[in-house]
């Protein structure tokens, strides 16, 4: 909730000496800023700042002017007949700002927006002009709002009914984005207003706001598209705004363009008008009411196919040559609209839905209201050479993005804390939903792995809560990690299953119904569950102890006869104890499950609400064995103590008295207890035995990725030998598995992900005949010159074996550059980033972020690529240190692509030498580089890829 500032009604300058105690200050406040009589006060008294903002240096800078021999104490200026002015901040033209915040004032609230917009496609710039009907809550001189990097030419206001429209004085503050609107005369309360503002800009080279996209089309000429990327804070860069979620309003958009493109906009087309010689006007039909980050509109020659489902027309957009790769797009699109309308009980309220392929998009994809952007690798399926997992990554966008349709966009979070609302529940629909009506790609197993990488993060002392306190635009950029969408989507799964999914669903439709067009917060959402169930069960009480607190708990488990004590702490690795005692006593409430031996496959599950550091479960008889959190249902890891050799036992006796999810979980938990010092390291190996017998997807990737994470450390720190042997001790259990796999896309979708996932696996670890057998295949292919078809889903380990050798490399280049699919082009970026060739990866980061032959949204998967192997893990980092000034204008401090260059040029480190240049590099950066989360996290896992050694290097070398 934003509170009214009493800076509305007070005029712009106070007298402090005839308000001596009005700001009383702490010493430490208090800045002086040399050869100068001004002074900066940080965090003023409380009565004029949020609670929320008291951390944030930049939410409230205000200049103090003293007189000279004026003696300043906390009680004000004590010189007799001297005043001292309390002042707000310079805008640009040296006047007062009268607005001192990060969030905007409430004193006026945006109802309606007319915008037209002339993009240039030749001149690369824009011009527009938009009128904003205001509504006055308190009585104000001033409109403030976001705009950043316009040119602001003019600005009016009319009021309601007035035909004169008054030119106003507008001041400009840059450090917040903020512009302010200087009325002539007070703007009463009740009445409505009109702002109109002319602006103009260029088209952005980032990927955010108003932006420009270079593509070469069939006859190999470059041609420009525009499109916009507006979350979380880019609109104000298109047009003048009140730019946050809370303020929704209605919008008429109206866009300038040549006659030979075309134009898409949230809202279907309603006219087009001739403006000058090959010059036409497109206008859209008035908006919903919705917030500023979900409008877009795109200009650019698009070709579509459509399909019509329930009153609303759903079309699938791509440049032309790529119309060919849309049909799987829209019957998934038209599959999952109506699977959503169903279960939430709500009709999906426009008459049309746009998914708009763009040639060079940073994200995934974007949930704006009825006209959705992808990146192309997210929408487009080729048949010949898009993989079973392609397909399923298709799939989980879509749905992931129709989801927001509801979650998101009819119901918005009030304010970026809680992100999560969105983010959290449109991923964890997206798995529900695919489930439902995907039940053949196992996507419940990716979901299961999302959820393991996700804990990794949250189990860091540098982790947040889902619903944090977020100001500063880094801040809000960072929200929008593995912790809101996988953590979020993970606690709503546990919540499913604990109050049943019917009483779950039933609490959805009253959230929905209950806020649509609105803005909420995470106790909304509770709230709605309560009603449901009625007092049997306080859910905001159970699920305020998972989002408030970062981590998650860690529950061991003793078994003495028929009684199973439980008692939970919180699981973190303790890189530094005096950072987590603290939290010793924090308690969870805890949905336990559990799944015994005397399971009837009627009633195997049982439910037990652990909301006490410890208890007693007594059960009806004596097991053989008990396995805690059935399927991975809840967010919480399992210590067996000394059940771990009764578990290890039945995998190897009969691994199928568990679900392939169970397996999966056990795996994960005792090499996350390995790493905490919990249980041996030998232990877990000794648990993954079983694995010659294993056929399932999902427990064997685990496994995959925990021997991954151990090969990686050793070869780093120049254990070669010893690395060697873990793969040695991986290819004993797994050889025949992969010898049985064929070169070929035969088989069940789960069969084909498989085959891809150990076959890659086996080629980059030059397991069996695996490079051989890639290599012979690149070859041919190669002498085709790269016409004859490969099977998709073993494509990526062709092309890497392909990538060794310079003419493979060479020849892989020239084929990323010819009209091939992004499915294809996907994967001979990851191959062509595997080479051993340094000269070639320092090529290919720098090229990629130039944007020239590979497209900068493809930079973090590169550096990703490249860090993994042991050429090019230093090469990523020095890569990183000298060209972090132009990776961060490029990709925004705090955004995803930032947080995972960070993480993946840092994550392979395993000495103090690179602990040491990784925490001097990052503090002699800007104050707000060295604070970012994924800064702290990469200081936080590299202290613990030191500690894993210290602890694990020598009993490895004494017993593998």
């Amino acid at each position: 909730m934003i509170e009214n500032s009493m800076f509305e009604e007070e005029p712009d300058v106070v007298d402090l000496a005839k308000e001596p105690c009005l700001h009383p200050l702490e010493p430490d406040e208090v800045e002086y800023e040399p050869r100068s009589s001004r002074l900066l006060v940080r965090g003023l008294g409380e009565h004029e700042m949020d609670d929320d903002e008291e951390d944030y240096e930049s939410s409230v800078i205000m200049v103090i002017y003293l007189l000279p021999k004026c003696t300043f104490t906390k009680e004000g200026c004590h010189k007799k007949n001297h005043t001292m002015e309390l002042i707000y901040p310079l805008a640009t033209n040296g006047k007062l700002f009268p607005w001192a915040k990060i969030r905007l004032p409430t004193d006026v609230v945006p109802l309606h927006y007319d915008l037209v917009l002339q993009p240039n496609l030749t001149t690369l710039k824009f011009a527009g002009s938009v009128k904003i009907v205001v509504n006055v809550i308190q009585v104000t001189w001033k409109i403030v709002l976001h705009s950043s990097g316009l040119n602001i030419t003019k600005a009016t206001v009319t009021s309601a009914g007035g035909n004169q429209a008054k030119p106003v004085e507008f001041l400009e503050y840059p450090l917040h984005d903020q512009i302010a609107v200087m009325a002539p005369e007070a703007l009463l309360v009740g009445q409505n207003y009109t702002l109109s503002i002319e602006f103009s800009s260029n088209l952005s080279d980032t990927y955010y706001g108003f932006y420009k996209i270079s593509y070469e089309d069939e006859k190999s000429k470059q041609r420009w598209f525009a499109a916009t990327q507006f979350e979380p804070l880019a609109a104000r860069s298109a047009f003048p705004c009140f730019d946050e979620p809370a303020f929704k309003a209605t919008f008429l958009i109206k866009i300038q363009r040549d006659e030979q493109l075309s134009t898409l906009s949230n809202m279907p087309k309603k006219a087009t008008t001739p403006v000058t010689n090959g010059i036409v006007q497109d206008e859209f039909f008035v908006s919903l009411k919705m917030s500023t980050y979900l409008v877009a509109f795109i200009v650019a020659d698009l070709k579509n196919i459509s399909k019509e489902t329930n009153g609303t027309l759903v079309s699938i957009y791509a440049i032309p040559q790529h119309l060919n790769q849309v049909g799987y797009a829209l019957n998934t699109s038209v599959k999952l609209l109506e699977f959503y309308q169903k279960y939430f009980l709500i009709n999906y309220p426009l008459e049309k839905l746009d998914l708009v392929a763009i040639p060079d998009f940073q994200s995934g994809a974007m949930e704006n209201w009825g006209l959705i952007t992808f990146r192309e690798t997210t929408l487009l399926y080729d048949n010949k050479t898009s993989s079973a997992k392609d397909k399923k990554l298709i799939t989980a966008v879509i749905a992931h993005e129709l989801a927001h349709q509801w979650f998101g966009n009819l119901v918005t979070m009030e304010w970026w804390n809680d992100l999560w609302l969105n983010e959290g529940f449109a991923t964890f629909m997206e798995y529900f939903a695919m489930e439902e009506i995907f039940p053949e790609l196992h996507s419940d197993e990716d979901f299961l792995n999302l959820i393991f990488k996700a804990m990794m993060k949250d189990s860091l002392n540098s982790s947040h809560p889902i619903s944090s306190t977020v100001q500063s635009s880094e801040q809000i950029e960072e929200m929008f990690d593995a912790l809101s969408y996988i953590k979020g989507a993970s606690l709503l799964l546990m919540l499913k299953h604990y109050l049943t999914k019917d009483v779950f669903q039933a609490g959805i439709e009253v959230y929905l119904h209950n806020h649509s067009y609105g803005s909420t917060k995470s106790d909304d959402l509770w709230d709605s569950m309560n009603e449901i169930t009625n007092g049997t069960l306080d859910v905001k009480k159970l699920m305020k102890t998972w989002i408030l607190h970062k981590g998650f708990p860690l529950v061991t488990v003793v078994r003495k006869g028929k009684n199973i004590s439980v008692q939970q702490e919180k699981f973190l690795y303790r890189v530094e104890p005096e950072n987590w005692t603290s939290d010793a006593s924090y308690l969870w409430h805890i949905p336990l499950t559990y799944v015994t031996n005397n399971c009837n496959f009627t009633h195997c599950t049982n439910a037990y609400l652990l909301d006490q550091k410890s208890a007693v479960i007594e059960l009806p008889e004596e097991v053989e064995w008990i396995k805690f959190n059935v399927e991975m249902s809840g967010y919480y890891i399992v210590h067996y103590t000394e059940d771990w050799k009764t578990l290890i036992d039945l995998l190897k006796r009969n691994h199928t008295a568990l679900s392939a999810k169970d397996r999966a979980n056990l795996i994960n938990n005792i090499f996350s207890l390995a790493g905490l010092g919990k249980v041996s390291l030998e232990k877990a190996f000794e648990l993954i035995d079983y694995l010659e017998k294993e056929s399932s997807t999902a427990p064997l990737t685990q496994a995959l990725f925990q021997m991954s994470l151990i090969y990686n450390l050793l070869e780093k720190k120049g254990e070669q030998q010893l690395a060697a042997r873990v793969m040695h001790r991986i290819e004993s259990l797994l050889g025949n598995k992969i010898d049985q796999q064929t070169w070929t896309d035969d088989g069940t979708l789960s069969e084909r992900e498989l085959r891809s996932t150990l076959l890659a696996f086996a080629c980059t670890h030059d397991m069996r005949n695996c490079r051989t057998t890639a290599t012979e295949m690149f070859k041919k292919w190669m002498s085709s010159n790269g016409t004859m078809s490969l099977p998709s889903d073993v494509m990526k380990a062709i092309f890497a074996a392909g990538a060794k050798t310079n003419d493979g490399w060479e020849f892989l280049l020239k084929m990323y550059s010819s009209p091939v699919s992004e499915a294809e082009k996907n994967k001979m970026i990851e191959a062509l980033a595997s080479t051993d060739d340094v000269r070639k990866l320092i090529w290919l980061m720098q090229n990629s972020l130039e944007g020239e032959v590979i497209r900068a949204q493809e930079l973090s998967h590169i550096i990703a690529t490249v860090s993994q192997s042991l050429p090019g893990y230093l090469l990523a980092w020095d890569f990183v240190k000298e060209n972090w000034e132009k990776l961060t204008r490029k990709f925004h401090l705090g955004s995803y692509a930032i947080q995972n260059i960070v993480s993946w040029s840092t994550c392979q480190f395993s000495t103090k030498a690179h602990l040491l240049e990784v925490k001097t590099f990052f503090e002699s950066r800007s104050e707000q580089s060295s604070q970012l989360h994924c800064v702290k996290e990469a200081i936080d896992t590299i202290q613990l890829n030191i500690q894993w050694m210290e602890r694990n290097l020598a009993k490895l070398q004494e017993w593998l």
